[in-house]
């Protein structure tokens, strides 16, 4: 929910800051064409994936990674359909490779500390050793 806030008011705040300087009508255009493009970018989408496929195929990337790349790629798409400029700069970032590569190590590293944390946590062994001399 906080991030939701963030981004909205970034979005505001931004796209009005933009809208002083190049006018409404500017905005206006910027919109549709941001949009135009995102429609083109998910109508495009199965060519981007299969050079990502081949980015994995050549071992340039984990499965993992080509996931997260081909999910950014597609948020970015959807990013660039929404308006505003805040979510246009993140939509464009999100399509080039090397953007969505670094996303996707990065959360892939967060995501192995928390396994490897509760692997950490699943090696102890919680038992009760009772010493009994049996004597018949």
């Amino acid at each position: 929910m906080i991030f939701l806030l963030i981004y909205i008011f970034l979005e505001v705040m931004i796209t009005s800051s933009v809208v002083n300087v190049i006018g409404g009508f500017n905005l206006f255009l910027e919109i549709v064409f941001s949009a135009l493009l995102g429609f083109y970018l998910l109508s495009s989408f199965k060519y981007r994936a299969s050079e990502s496929l081949m980015m994995l195929f050549s071992n340039r990337m984990s499965i993992d990674e080509f996931q997260k790349m081909s999910l950014f790629t597609l948020l970015g798409a959807f990013l660039l359909i929404i308006p505003g400029i805040f979510s246009d700069i993140l939509g464009i970032l999100l399509q080039f490779n090397a953007v969505g590569i670094f996303f996707a190590k990065k959360i892939l590293h967060l995501k192995n500390k928390k396994i490897k944390r509760m692997e950490k946590e699943d090696e102890a062994i919680d038992a009760e050793i009772i010493d009994v001399d049996v004597i018949e």
